[in-house]
């Protein structure tokens, strides 16, 4: 099995659940240390932390911080702490941005259309049965993994009374969007990088294809893109790549709470050439292969992890 170097540390920002919890899983495996930093309620830290204590059991180091990761308090507090736990032998390997914190408002009340409503019409009239009897059944089957039959249930519901505002901008692009390169500053400034070390972070097909409520997280997709590759170029000199991981879509709590996400999904696995959805394993299994030595020529990529989801 392939190690990586004991003084080697990843920063995973945003690491106790989807995409972030799971390449923490695979990269302590292979012998990295870690530090992951979340922002999680009391309720949910039993989960958590067990899933922590789980990681630890491979033998390497997990120093975690459950705080707000884009304030500049508690970044200094992660990064002064880390410093201090990887001493002089320790270096900071792999950067990997997984905050999923934006607005999901819409821009403008929705006006639903009755498109599926008609064809249930059409078809209960066909085969002589009721409409309500209908709805009930591909309703039923469509909650119960029958994927084509999204366009037949019922538009999903959004809130038609609150709409997206200048400061639901501002806080989703600075969360999702220029928040990583604050973080990269200030590693660089402290020296933590390691020789060749790698920054990475987490986009969407939602950075081209407009989803309902999604404005806010699609622009800071955008801003997420273009400094990943400002850093590219920039901190190339210094031996450090920028990435972007474009993951196709996954059932995560973050997905989940997307209007009309039931829908997203159904199409994905629809279209999605292997008939199935992403997974955070299928991008924690990329993010480890670009850690690698031979990765290194990897610079200012967005590198598509979907199955061929994206052309299908």
């Amino acid at each position: 099995m392939i190690k990586f170097n004991s003084g080697f540390w990843a920063l995973i920002i945003g690491g106790s659940s989807g995409f972030g919890l799971a390449t923490a899983e695979k990269l302590a495996a292979h012998g990295m240390n870690l530090c992951i930093v979340h922002r999680d309620r009391r309720g949910a830290m039993s989960r958590i932390e067990a899933s922590f204590e789980k990681i630890k059991e491979n033998g390497v180091k997990v120093i975690t911080f459950n705080l707000d990761a884009l304030s500049t308090e508690g970044r200094t507090r992660v990064l002064d702490s880390l410093s201090e736990e990887m001493g002089e032998t320790g270096n900071i390997r792999m950067v990997l941005h997984a905050v999923a914190f934006g607005n999901l408002k819409l821009l403008v009340p929705y006006n639903a259309s009755n498109a599926s409503k008609s064809a249930r019409e059409k078809i209960a009239q066909a085969i002589n049965v009721s409409e309500d009897d209908l709805n009930d059944v591909v309703h039923k089957a469509f909650e119960d993994g029958a994927n084509s039959l999204y366009t037949l249930v019922d538009s999903p519901e959004y809130n038609n009374s609150q709409f997206l505002g200048k400061d639901d901008f501002t806080h989703t692009i600075h969360a999702m969007g220029s928040n990583i390169v604050e973080w990269v500053q200030d590693i660089f400034q402290r020296r933590l990088f390691a020789e060749d070390a790698r920054v990475l972070s987490l986009t969407s097909e939602g950075n081209s294809i407009a989803w309902r409520g999604y404005a806010a997280v699609s622009a800071a997709k955008a801003v997420l893109e273009s400094v990943s590759m400002s850093m590219a170029v920039e901190l190339a000199p210094y031996g450090i790549r920028s990435n972007v991981i474009q993951a196709g879509v996954t059932d995560t709590a973050a997905l989940r709470v997307i209007p009309g996400s039931s829908h997203i999904k159904a199409n994905a696995a629809l279209r999605n050439p292997f008939g199935r959805l992403t997974t955070p394993e299928d991008v924690a299994n990329v993010i480890f292969l670009l850690c690698m030595d031979e990765a290194a020529w990897i610079n200012g990529s967005l590198i598509c992890v979907d199955g061929g989801e994206r052309i299908a």
